[in-house]
Protein backbone atom coordinates (compact mmCIF):
# COMPACT_ATOMS: atom_id res chain seq x y z
CA UNK A 1 0.00 0.00 0.00
CA UNK A 2 2.87 2.45 0.71
CA UNK A 3 3.90 2.07 -2.87
CA UNK A 4 0.81 3.99 -3.60
CA UNK A 5 0.96 6.77 -1.31
CA UNK A 6 2.80 9.85 -2.11
CA UNK A 7 6.11 10.14 -1.36
CA UNK A 8 5.39 13.46 0.85
CA UNK A 9 3.53 11.75 3.03
CA UNK A 10 5.76 8.62 3.45
CA UNK A 11 8.65 11.00 5.06
CA UNK A 12 6.62 13.29 7.01
CA UNK A 13 6.25 13.05 10.95
CA UNK A 14 3.60 14.28 12.89
CA UNK A 15 4.49 18.24 14.01
CA UNK A 16 4.51 18.74 18.03
CA UNK A 17 2.75 21.15 19.71
CA UNK A 18 2.00 21.83 23.74
CA UNK A 19 -0.84 21.73 25.61
CA UNK A 20 -2.56 19.38 28.13
CA UNK A 21 -5.79 17.32 27.83
CA UNK A 22 -6.41 17.40 31.95
CA UNK A 23 -7.56 20.21 34.12
CA UNK A 24 -5.37 18.63 36.70
CA UNK A 25 -1.78 19.89 35.57
CA UNK A 26 -0.92 23.88 35.09
CA UNK A 27 -0.61 24.46 31.60
CA UNK A 28 2.46 26.56 30.79
CA UNK A 29 2.94 24.46 27.41
CA UNK A 30 0.45 26.52 25.24
CA UNK A 31 0.51 30.53 25.35
CA UNK A 32 -2.94 31.24 25.76
CA UNK A 33 -4.81 34.89 27.25
CA UNK A 34 -4.77 34.66 30.88
CA UNK A 35 -7.82 36.54 30.93
CA UNK A 36 -10.96 34.84 29.44
CA UNK A 37 -14.45 36.31 27.79
CA UNK A 38 -18.14 35.05 28.44
CA UNK A 39 -19.40 32.84 25.34
CA UNK A 40 -22.07 31.26 26.57
CA UNK A 41 -24.76 33.23 25.00
CA UNK A 42 -22.95 33.09 21.42
CA UNK A 43 -23.01 29.11 22.41
CA UNK A 44 -26.48 29.13 22.94
CA UNK A 45 -27.44 30.64 20.12
CA UNK A 46 -25.35 28.64 17.79
CA UNK A 47 -26.97 25.32 19.53
CA UNK A 48 -30.95 26.85 18.01
CA UNK A 49 -28.74 26.63 14.54
CA UNK A 50 -27.08 22.95 14.73
CA UNK A 51 -29.90 21.64 12.51
CA UNK A 52 -28.28 23.32 9.10
CA UNK A 53 -25.48 23.42 7.16
CA UNK A 54 -23.41 26.80 8.11
CA UNK A 55 -23.20 29.90 5.87
CA UNK A 56 -20.34 28.47 3.42
CA UNK A 57 -19.83 31.98 2.68
CA UNK A 58 -19.72 32.94 6.46
CA UNK A 59 -20.77 36.36 5.50
CA UNK A 60 -20.76 37.68 9.30
CA UNK A 61 -17.54 36.30 10.58
CA UNK A 62 -16.02 37.39 7.62
CA UNK A 63 -17.62 40.88 7.93
CA UNK A 64 -16.75 40.95 11.65
CA UNK A 65 -12.84 39.68 10.93
CA UNK A 66 -12.50 42.82 8.41
CA UNK A 67 -14.03 45.45 10.62
CA UNK A 68 -11.83 44.44 13.63
CA UNK A 69 -8.73 44.55 11.55
CA UNK A 70 -9.99 47.49 9.01
CA UNK A 71 -10.52 45.64 5.70
CA UNK A 72 -12.96 44.60 3.61
CA UNK A 73 -15.10 41.43 3.84
CA UNK A 74 -13.44 40.42 0.36
CA UNK A 75 -10.05 40.47 2.08
CA UNK A 76 -11.00 37.63 4.94
CA UNK A 77 -10.33 33.76 4.68
CA UNK A 78 -12.17 31.93 7.82
CA UNK A 79 -10.15 28.79 9.01
CA UNK A 80 -10.54 25.84 11.32
CA UNK A 81 -7.98 27.53 13.45
CA UNK A 82 -4.82 28.88 12.17
CA UNK A 83 -3.01 25.58 11.59
CA UNK A 84 -5.67 24.62 8.38
CA UNK A 85 -4.99 27.74 7.15
CA UNK A 86 -1.22 27.22 6.61
CA UNK A 87 -2.13 24.21 5.22
CA UNK A 88 -4.44 25.69 2.81
CA UNK A 89 -2.30 28.53 1.79
CA UNK A 90 0.82 25.89 0.93
CA UNK A 91 -1.99 23.79 -0.97
CA UNK A 92 -2.74 26.97 -2.73
CA UNK A 93 0.46 28.40 -4.22
CA UNK A 94 2.87 25.23 -3.50
CA UNK A 95 4.17 23.47 -6.30
CA UNK A 96 6.21 20.06 -5.87
CA UNK A 97 9.60 21.22 -6.41
CA UNK A 98 9.10 24.85 -5.42
CA UNK A 99 11.41 26.14 -2.74
CA UNK A 100 9.81 27.82 0.59
CA UNK A 101 12.05 30.25 3.01
CA UNK A 102 11.89 29.46 6.79
CA UNK A 103 13.29 31.28 9.49
CA UNK A 104 14.51 29.21 12.53
CA UNK A 105 13.79 28.78 15.34
CA UNK A 106 9.64 29.17 14.07
CA UNK A 107 6.92 27.44 14.54
CA UNK A 108 6.63 23.44 13.11
CA UNK A 109 3.49 23.96 10.67
CA UNK A 110 5.56 26.05 8.14
CA UNK A 111 7.80 23.18 7.42
CA UNK A 112 5.42 20.51 7.95
CA UNK A 113 2.77 21.65 5.78
CA UNK A 114 5.06 23.03 3.22
CA UNK A 115 6.83 19.40 2.68
CA UNK A 116 3.09 18.12 2.45
CA UNK A 117 2.61 19.99 -1.17
CA UNK A 118 6.14 19.09 -2.00
CA UNK A 119 7.90 22.52 -1.16
CA UNK A 120 11.93 22.12 -0.29
CA UNK A 121 12.44 24.28 2.51
CA UNK A 122 15.49 26.51 2.76
CA UNK A 123 16.17 26.90 6.34
CA UNK A 124 17.89 30.84 6.90
CA UNK A 125 18.43 32.33 10.89
CA UNK A 126 15.75 34.23 12.28
CA UNK A 127 18.33 37.03 12.60
CA UNK A 128 18.49 37.27 9.16
CA UNK A 129 15.36 38.65 9.34
CA UNK A 130 15.75 40.64 11.84
CA UNK A 131 18.50 42.75 10.35
CA UNK A 132 17.35 42.70 6.83
CA UNK A 133 19.76 40.70 5.52
CA UNK A 134 17.60 38.41 3.58
CA UNK A 135 18.60 38.91 -0.42
CA UNK A 136 16.75 39.14 -3.37
CA UNK A 137 18.09 36.44 -5.17
CA UNK A 138 17.05 34.19 -1.80
CA UNK A 139 13.42 36.10 -2.72
CA UNK A 140 13.61 35.72 -6.61
CA UNK A 141 14.42 31.66 -5.90
CA UNK A 142 11.39 31.53 -3.61
CA UNK A 143 7.76 30.82 -3.69
CA UNK A 144 6.93 31.63 -0.01
CA UNK A 145 8.98 33.68 3.00
CA UNK A 146 7.38 32.64 6.26
CA UNK A 147 8.12 35.01 8.80
CA UNK A 148 6.20 34.36 12.65
CA UNK A 149 5.25 37.91 14.13
CA UNK A 150 5.50 37.88 17.35
CA UNK A 151 8.13 34.65 16.41
CA UNK A 152 7.42 31.61 17.97
CA UNK A 153 9.18 30.41 20.43
CA UNK A 154 11.79 33.02 20.88
CA UNK A 155 8.95 36.07 21.48
CA UNK A 156 10.72 38.59 19.12
CA UNK A 157 8.43 41.17 17.70
CA UNK A 158 9.58 42.47 14.28
CA UNK A 159 8.40 46.06 14.10
CA UNK A 160 5.90 47.33 11.26
CA UNK A 161 8.36 48.74 9.54
CA UNK A 162 10.71 46.21 8.98
CA UNK A 163 8.23 43.89 7.33
CA UNK A 164 6.89 46.94 5.17
CA UNK A 165 10.44 46.95 3.43
CA UNK A 166 10.12 43.00 3.47
CA UNK A 167 6.85 43.09 1.79
CA UNK A 168 7.67 45.87 -0.99
CA UNK A 169 11.51 43.32 -1.80
CA UNK A 170 9.12 40.16 -1.74
CA UNK A 171 6.19 41.80 -3.94
CA UNK A 172 8.87 43.15 -6.58
CA UNK A 173 11.06 39.08 -6.48
CA UNK A 174 6.96 37.57 -6.75
CA UNK A 175 7.43 35.51 -3.58
CA UNK A 176 4.43 35.23 -1.18
CA UNK A 177 5.31 37.39 2.01
CA UNK A 178 3.26 34.94 4.73
CA UNK A 179 2.91 36.59 8.42
CA UNK A 180 1.72 34.91 11.28
CA UNK A 181 -0.07 37.03 13.42
CA UNK A 182 -1.21 34.73 15.75
CA UNK A 183 0.08 36.12 19.29
CA UNK A 184 0.23 40.41 18.14
CA UNK A 185 -3.13 41.12 19.75
CA UNK A 186 -1.26 40.01 23.17
CA UNK A 187 2.01 41.72 22.05
CA UNK A 188 1.73 44.94 20.18
CA UNK A 189 -0.90 45.48 17.36
CA UNK A 190 0.14 48.39 16.33
CA UNK A 191 3.53 46.46 14.60
CA UNK A 192 0.41 44.55 12.49
CA UNK A 193 0.40 44.55 8.23
CA UNK A 194 -2.77 42.84 7.91
CA UNK A 195 -4.51 46.21 6.71
CA UNK A 196 -1.64 46.63 4.16
CA UNK A 197 -1.79 42.85 3.03
CA UNK A 198 -5.25 43.93 1.95
CA UNK A 199 -4.18 46.11 -0.58
CA UNK A 200 -0.60 44.91 -1.41
CA UNK A 201 -0.02 41.90 -3.93
CA UNK A 202 2.13 38.80 -2.59
CA UNK A 203 1.03 39.77 1.21
CA UNK A 204 -0.88 37.08 3.41
CA UNK A 205 -1.27 37.32 7.30
CA UNK A 206 -2.54 34.71 9.50
CA UNK A 207 -4.59 35.64 12.42
CA UNK A 208 -6.07 32.92 15.02
CA UNK A 209 -8.82 34.10 17.57
CA UNK A 210 -7.31 31.27 20.05
CA UNK A 211 -4.24 32.66 21.49
CA UNK A 212 -5.77 36.06 22.22
CA UNK A 213 -9.38 35.08 23.50
CA UNK A 214 -8.25 31.66 25.05
CA UNK A 215 -10.31 29.59 23.38
CA UNK A 216 -8.36 26.58 22.22
CA UNK A 217 -10.97 24.32 21.81
CA UNK A 218 -12.63 26.39 19.70
CA UNK A 219 -11.04 26.11 16.38
CA UNK A 220 -11.17 29.20 14.57
CA UNK A 221 -9.09 31.70 12.72
CA UNK A 222 -8.82 33.56 9.46
CA UNK A 223 -5.86 35.35 7.30
CA UNK A 224 -6.08 38.79 5.40
CA UNK A 225 -4.91 39.49 1.72
CA UNK A 226 -5.40 41.07 -1.52
CA UNK A 227 -8.97 40.41 -2.78
CA UNK A 228 -7.67 38.25 -5.92
CA UNK A 229 -5.50 35.91 -3.52
CA UNK A 230 -8.22 35.49 -1.11
CA UNK A 231 -11.14 34.88 -3.64
CA UNK A 232 -8.24 31.60 -4.51
CA UNK A 233 -8.14 30.82 -1.00
CA UNK A 234 -11.83 30.61 -0.73
CA UNK A 235 -12.26 28.66 -3.90
CA UNK A 236 -9.63 25.84 -2.71
CA UNK A 237 -10.63 25.59 1.09
CA UNK A 238 -12.86 22.58 2.17
CA UNK A 239 -16.47 23.91 2.03
CA UNK A 240 -18.13 24.29 5.87
CA UNK A 241 -14.59 24.49 7.31
CA UNK A 242 -15.86 26.26 10.28
CA UNK A 243 -18.66 25.02 12.42
CA UNK A 244 -21.72 26.71 13.62
CA UNK A 245 -20.56 27.00 17.16
CA UNK A 246 -16.91 28.37 16.37
CA UNK A 247 -19.03 30.53 13.68
CA UNK A 248 -21.07 32.16 15.65
CA UNK A 249 -18.13 32.42 18.64
CA UNK A 250 -16.05 34.34 16.56
CA UNK A 251 -18.19 36.55 15.27
CA UNK A 252 -19.51 37.01 18.69
CA UNK A 253 -15.76 38.28 19.86
CA UNK A 254 -14.94 40.28 16.82
CA UNK A 255 -18.24 42.12 16.93
CA UNK A 256 -18.09 42.34 21.15
CA UNK A 257 -17.44 46.23 21.75
CA UNK A 258 -15.93 45.22 25.49
CA UNK A 259 -12.93 43.15 22.99
CA UNK A 260 -11.14 46.05 23.04
CA UNK A 261 -10.76 47.10 26.82
CA UNK A 262 -10.85 43.27 27.01
CA UNK A 263 -7.28 43.22 24.95
CA UNK A 264 -5.85 46.44 26.35
CA UNK A 265 -6.26 45.04 29.79
CA UNK A 266 -4.62 42.17 28.74
CA UNK A 267 -1.65 43.13 26.93
CA UNK A 268 -0.99 45.22 30.32
CA UNK A 269 -1.23 42.36 32.67
CA UNK A 270 0.85 40.66 30.81
CA UNK A 271 3.59 42.72 30.19
CA UNK A 272 3.31 43.46 34.00
CA UNK A 273 3.47 39.76 34.30
CA UNK A 274 6.41 38.94 32.01
CA UNK A 275 8.52 41.32 33.78
CA UNK A 276 8.18 39.68 36.88
CA UNK A 277 8.15 36.15 35.63
CA UNK A 278 11.40 36.72 33.80
CA UNK A 279 13.12 38.75 36.94
CA UNK A 280 12.38 35.49 39.26
CA UNK A 281 13.23 33.08 36.93
CA UNK A 282 16.22 35.30 36.28
CA UNK A 283 17.43 34.74 39.93
CA UNK A 284 17.11 30.63 39.36
CA UNK A 285 20.44 29.22 38.69
CA UNK A 286 21.25 28.37 35.06
CA UNK A 287 18.17 29.37 34.18
CA UNK A 288 18.47 32.76 31.10
CA UNK A 289 15.39 33.83 30.39
CA UNK A 290 15.21 35.34 26.49
CA UNK A 291 13.91 38.46 26.23
CA UNK A 292 10.47 38.42 24.75
CA UNK A 293 7.62 40.78 23.59
CA UNK A 294 4.99 37.75 23.39
CA UNK A 295 3.11 36.25 26.39
CA UNK A 296 5.74 33.10 26.40
CA UNK A 297 9.19 33.50 27.46
CA UNK A 298 11.98 31.49 26.15
CA UNK A 299 14.83 29.58 28.83
CA UNK A 300 18.01 28.15 27.70
CA UNK A 301 18.70 25.90 30.57
CA UNK A 302 21.90 24.96 29.31
CA UNK A 303 23.23 25.84 32.49
CA UNK A 304 21.54 23.17 34.39
CA UNK A 305 22.10 19.42 35.12
CA UNK A 306 19.39 18.94 33.13
CA UNK A 307 17.82 18.76 29.26
CA UNK A 308 14.63 19.91 27.88
CA UNK A 309 12.98 16.61 28.33
CA UNK A 310 14.23 15.79 31.66
CA UNK A 311 12.80 18.69 32.57
CA UNK A 312 9.37 18.43 31.32
CA UNK A 313 9.44 15.31 32.97
CA UNK A 314 10.28 16.39 36.46
CA UNK A 315 7.82 19.46 35.97
CA UNK A 316 4.98 17.61 35.32
CA UNK A 317 5.97 15.58 38.93
CA UNK A 318 5.08 19.12 40.38
CA UNK A 319 1.78 19.33 38.07
CA UNK A 320 2.99 21.63 35.89
CA UNK A 321 3.11 21.28 32.67
CA UNK A 322 5.83 22.96 30.37
CA UNK A 323 6.78 23.02 26.40
CA UNK A 324 10.10 21.29 25.53
CA UNK A 325 11.51 23.19 22.71
CA UNK A 326 13.59 20.07 20.94
CA UNK A 327 11.37 20.01 18.15
CA UNK A 328 11.79 23.32 17.54
CA UNK A 329 14.87 22.81 15.36
CA UNK A 330 17.85 24.00 15.53
CA UNK A 331 17.47 24.66 19.30
CA UNK A 332 18.57 21.17 20.60
CA UNK A 333 17.71 20.14 24.20
CA UNK A 334 18.87 23.17 25.86
CA UNK A 335 15.33 25.08 25.87
CA UNK A 336 11.96 25.13 27.36
CA UNK A 337 9.39 27.64 26.72
CA UNK A 338 6.86 28.81 29.56
CA UNK A 339 3.56 30.66 28.80
CA UNK A 340 2.65 33.98 31.21
CA UNK A 341 0.06 33.20 33.36
CA UNK A 342 -1.77 34.81 36.59
CA UNK A 343 0.40 35.65 39.34
CA UNK A 344 -0.86 32.46 41.26
CA UNK A 345 0.58 30.25 38.48
CA UNK A 346 3.36 32.05 38.12
CA UNK A 347 4.27 31.73 41.55
CA UNK A 348 4.26 27.77 41.65
CA UNK A 349 5.60 27.79 38.03
CA UNK A 350 9.16 29.34 40.09
CA UNK A 351 8.93 27.77 43.48
CA UNK A 352 8.61 24.82 41.21
CA UNK A 353 11.60 25.53 39.25
CA UNK A 354 13.60 26.11 41.96
CA UNK A 355 12.81 22.58 43.59
CA UNK A 356 13.78 21.01 40.65
CA UNK A 357 17.38 23.06 39.56
CA UNK A 358 18.43 24.35 42.73
CA UNK A 359 20.83 21.61 43.83
CA UNK A 360 20.49 23.14 47.77
CA UNK A 361 16.51 23.41 47.53
CA UNK A 362 16.49 19.43 46.51
CA UNK A 363 18.67 18.54 49.31
CA UNK A 364 16.86 20.55 52.04
CA UNK A 365 13.97 17.67 52.07
CA UNK A 366 14.40 13.63 52.39
CA UNK A 367 10.90 13.77 50.95
CA UNK A 368 11.29 15.25 47.55
CA UNK A 369 9.75 16.41 45.23
CA UNK A 370 6.79 16.99 47.90
CA UNK A 371 7.87 18.23 51.15
CA UNK A 372 10.31 20.71 51.49
CA UNK A 373 11.45 22.19 54.61
CA UNK A 374 9.78 25.27 55.96
CA UNK A 375 6.38 24.38 53.64
CA UNK A 376 3.09 23.00 54.09
CA UNK A 377 2.57 20.64 51.21
CA UNK A 378 1.81 23.40 48.23
CA UNK A 379 3.29 21.71 45.51
CA UNK A 380 2.72 18.05 46.35
CA UNK A 381 2.13 16.24 42.72
CA UNK A 382 -0.40 13.96 44.66
CA UNK A 383 -3.76 14.04 42.92
CA UNK A 384 -5.17 12.55 45.47
CA UNK A 385 -3.88 15.20 48.07
CA UNK A 386 -5.56 15.13 50.62
CA UNK A 387 -6.17 11.67 50.71
CA UNK A 388 -7.75 11.84 54.42
CA UNK A 389 -6.69 7.64 54.45
CA UNK A 390 -5.00 7.47 57.41
CA UNK A 391 -2.56 4.36 56.59
CA UNK A 392 -0.83 7.40 54.41
CA UNK A 393 -1.56 9.97 56.51
CA UNK A 394 -2.63 12.32 59.09
CA UNK A 395 -3.96 16.02 60.10
CA UNK A 396 -1.24 17.97 61.43
CA UNK A 397 -0.44 21.95 62.51
CA UNK A 398 0.49 23.82 59.95
CA UNK A 399 3.61 26.19 60.10
CA UNK A 400 1.29 28.94 58.91
CA UNK A 401 -1.53 28.05 61.49
CA UNK A 402 -4.41 25.37 61.38
CA UNK A 403 -3.94 22.27 60.06
CA UNK A 404 -3.19 20.75 56.94
CA UNK A 405 -3.34 16.98 55.52
CA UNK A 406 -0.07 15.57 55.95
CA UNK A 407 1.45 12.55 53.97
CA UNK A 408 5.09 12.44 54.63
CA UNK A 409 5.29 9.01 55.71
CA UNK A 410 3.25 8.10 52.15
CA UNK A 411 5.92 6.27 50.44
CA UNK A 412 3.96 5.03 47.59
CA UNK A 413 3.65 8.26 45.44
CA UNK A 414 7.66 8.51 45.69
CA UNK A 415 7.80 5.11 43.42
CA UNK A 416 8.89 6.09 39.88
CA UNK A 417 6.76 3.61 38.52
CA UNK A 418 3.77 4.86 40.20
CA UNK A 419 4.56 8.27 39.79
CA UNK A 420 4.52 7.57 36.09
CA UNK A 421 1.46 5.70 35.64
CA UNK A 422 -0.68 8.16 37.20
CA UNK A 423 0.53 11.15 35.36
CA UNK A 424 -0.05 9.06 31.87
CA UNK A 425 -3.70 8.33 33.23
CA UNK A 426 -3.89 12.29 34.27
CA UNK A 427 -2.40 13.14 30.90
CA UNK A 428 -4.91 10.54 29.19
CA UNK A 429 -8.44 12.07 30.95
CA UNK A 430 -9.19 8.88 33.48
CA UNK A 431 -11.26 9.56 36.18
CA UNK A 432 -9.65 10.32 39.34
CA UNK A 433 -11.77 7.61 41.33
CA UNK A 434 -10.53 5.28 38.84
CA UNK A 435 -6.84 6.30 38.84
CA UNK A 436 -7.18 5.90 43.16
CA UNK A 437 -7.35 2.28 42.00
CA UNK A 438 -2.90 2.34 40.98
CA UNK A 439 -2.76 3.50 45.25
CA UNK A 440 -5.15 1.03 46.38
CA UNK A 441 -3.23 -2.33 44.99
CA UNK A 442 -0.29 -1.10 46.73
CA UNK A 443 -1.92 -0.82 50.31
Amino acid sequence: MRDLVRKEVLALERCPHGGATSNRVIDFSTSVNLLKLDVKDALLSAYERIDRYPDDQYTMFREAAASFVGVDAANIVPGNGSTEIIRLFAETIVERGDQVIIPRPTFGEYEFQSRLFGAEPMFIKFELVKDEQITDKMLEESKILYVCNPNNPTGDLLPQETLIELARRCSKNKAFLFVDETFIELSDPEQSIADIAAKKDFIFVLRSLTKCFAIPGVRIGYGVGPAQLIELLNRARLSWNVNTFADAIGTYLLHDPKTSKYLDRSRKLIKTEREWLTNQLSDIAGVLPLQSDANFILLDISGTDFSSGELTQRMLYHGILIRDCNSFKPLGRNYVRVAVRTREDNEKLVAALKIVIDPKARESCEHYPCHFEGQDCTFCFCPFYPCEDERLGKYVEKTTGGVAWSCVDCKIIHQAEVAQEILDRILAGDELRRIWKVIERRL
